[in-house]
């Protein structure tokens, strides 16, 4: 799609529409370097560049809110050269577009279980969310070690303890309240949740929140997710009756 066409599809977005928070889960790579016969890391790293195009054109289209599913509680399962690689392209990413992402004034949170990433990934996303700690613009929340059962499981055993503490009363548990137990704490449950690679399932990944959340399916593979189907997917969502379980 050549320029022209993209500032066209662009103008056909309502900006006063727009979802507040999208949701990514980035399928594909491996499949992606298979079908060309190279090894599943170099799917990863074309993968990183739809990463960093996504991210920028998320910020400024204006969506506040942006998480994507980087690396699952079941990716561990994954041959140790393919979880090596991922690791290093999490530290390459953030080395290379840290100082482009706080430039821009987006917030770095993270959701999962980070404690149980090797050394350096561990403090290189650690450095990333202290330094963009408060940046206003757009929040970039990634999915490391993180899955949504995990989440649930983590959340039901913290709120069990502040009860037990007296911290707060189990009659007045609610979904407001518990919302407060997972990761997501403080931002809104995702508007549209967008999948490449033509897979049609959540794969564990922000099961508690999705509830009315929006879907958009595609057939291509993440490391071919370009700004123009992500304006498709807003548009998309955009023609959409949301009822939230109402008429």
């Amino acid at each position: 799609m050549d320029k022209k066409e993209l500032n066209e599809l662009k103008n056909k977005i309502d900006i006063n529409n727009l979802p507040k928070h999208v949701a990514i889960i980035m399928d594909g790579n491996g499949r992606w370097a298979e079908e060309r016969f190279l090894p599943r890391n170099a799917g990863h790293q074309e993968g990183t560049k739809r990463v960093v195009d996504i991210v920028e054109v998320a910020a400024d289209l204006g969506i506040k809110y942006l998480s994507l599913y980087a690396f699952s509680t079941e990716n561990w399962k994954r041959p140790k050269e393919e979880i090596n690689g991922l690791m290093k392209l999490l530290v390459y990413y953030i080395r290379s577009e840290l100082n482009k992402i706080h430039k821009n004034n987006i917030k770095v949170q993270t959701m999962g279980d980070i404690s149980k990433l090797p050394k350096i990934p561990k403090q290189e996303v650690e450095k990333a969310i202290e330094r963009t700690k408060n940046n206003n613009k757009m929040v970039l929340n990634i999915g490391l070690n993180y899955g949504g059962r995990d989440e649930i499981i983590r959340g039901i055993k913290n709120i069990l303890y502040d009860v037990k503490m007296g911290k707060i009363n189990e009659e007045d548990i609610d979904t407001k309240i518990f919302s407060n137990y997972l990761y997501t704490k403080g931002m809104p449950d995702p508007d549209l949740l967008i999948r490449p690679s033509g897979e049609l399932r959540l794969s564990n990944f922000m099961l508690y929140q999705i509830a009315y959340t929006e879907f958009w399916f595609s057939d291509i593979y993440w490391p071919d997710f370009r700004e123009e189907h992500f304006y498709k997917a807003i548009i998309d969502y955009q023609k959409r009756d949301r009822r939230f379980g109402g008429i």
